[in-house]
């Protein structure tokens, strides 16, 4: 029994069953068998890449879970840990700038990413209707924009005239759309079928109905993905909120981060435990970055089986 998987003109790969399960597809005639020293490189290759990534992850977890008593014999940084306390995320959870912060950065995330999706999602959907009013000098003007930009100092004096200097709407309106995924979804809501779009049309239904109970139900693999774009851009964002804020209660997680490991400055609102010395102020650093991060290794699992279907039929099909 034979089973084709591919239809390319120059390689039909076909698997074939047989009694133990399916076998591997045969090589083309130019593809040499890997050798053993081969395979064995790319997984030792393979595995130096994880260890170099996953390495300073451990340290910074490790640390971050221990004592200052053992903080201290390590010199720094904990590679072997020695028990597990959570006194670190406790204090950072109790109250104070950095859980203040951590919200900000939640709020700012959710509502970053709901109004540039809802932004992206309607521009996208106009210029994939090639009738619809002046797409194309849309479509250029939008294309200019990545390739040619104003400047810090232009977008500081817009912001500034608008009035959302020390406001969270800074921290949204100057990176709320990104032509770039704007044209990924452009190109994906082109490829679902027209006959589809027309014949909902014929019974009826109006350019609103056919966005959203069409077109949207066929996106969710691209609205998956851009919206981990635009998520993960928010929460890491922290240069908006240096230029545009001046209150030191407004600003987002990120931001507290920085100053914490660069500047070694101290949370406000943390207890006596640090300042008595029984609190290691590297374990704070490093119970903070690991809340930085904390979301974005927890969300992108969950998003990464749409990855291959939203952003290559998104970008190369279109």
């Amino acid at each position: 029994m034979t089973a084709v998987l591919g239809t390319r003109p120059d390689r039909e790969e076909t698997r074939v069953k047989k009694p133990g399960g399916w076998s591997a597809p045969p090589r083309p005639v130019w593809e040499e068998e890997p050798s053993r020293a081969g395979q064995a490189g790319k997984g030792i290759a393979l595995g130096l890449a994880c260890l170099a990534i996953l390495f300073p992850l451990w340290i910074v977890i490790v640390t971050s879970l221990q004592t200052k008593k053992t903080i201290d014999e390590a010199g720094g940084l904990v590679v072997i840990p020695k028990g597990i306390t959570f006194v670190a995320y406790q204090e950072l959870l109790g109250g104070g700038q950095v859980q203040r912060a951590a919200l900000v950065s939640v709020g700012v995330t959710v509502a970053g990413t709901l109004f540039s999706m809802a932004v992206s999602v309607l521009c996208a959907y106009g210029l994939s209707r090639s009738g619809s009013l002046g797409h194309r000098w849309i479509l250029m003007t939008l294309l200019a924009t990545m390739f040619f930009g104003a400047g810090l100092i232009p977008t500081y004096l817009l912001v500034q005239a608008l009035g959302l200097t020390d406001t969270y709407l800074a921290l949204i309106l100057p990176s709320a759309v990104s032509v770039f995924n704007i044209l990924v979804l452009r190109a994906f809501f082109m490829n679902i079928s027209q006959e589809l779009v027309d014949s909902a049309r014929i019974d009826g239904a109006g350019e609103w109905r056919i966005l959203f109970r069409i077109v949207m139900p066929l996106s969710r693999a691209v609205v998956a993905v851009i919206s981990l774009f635009y998520a993960v851009g928010y929460w890491s964002a922290w240069f908006n909120a240096s230029i545009y804020l001046t209150d030191q209660d407004m600003m987002p997680l990120q931001n507290v981060m920085i100053q914490l490991v660069q500047k070694q400055e101290r949370p406000v609102g943390l207890s006596a435990q640090i300042n008595t010395g029984q609190l290691s102020p590297l374990a704070i650093q490093m119970a903070v970055m690991v809340l930085a991060l904390l979301p974005v290794a927890v969300l992108s699992p969950l998003v990464q089986k749409h990855f291959k279907k939203g952003m290559l039929t998104g970008a190369v099909k279109g």
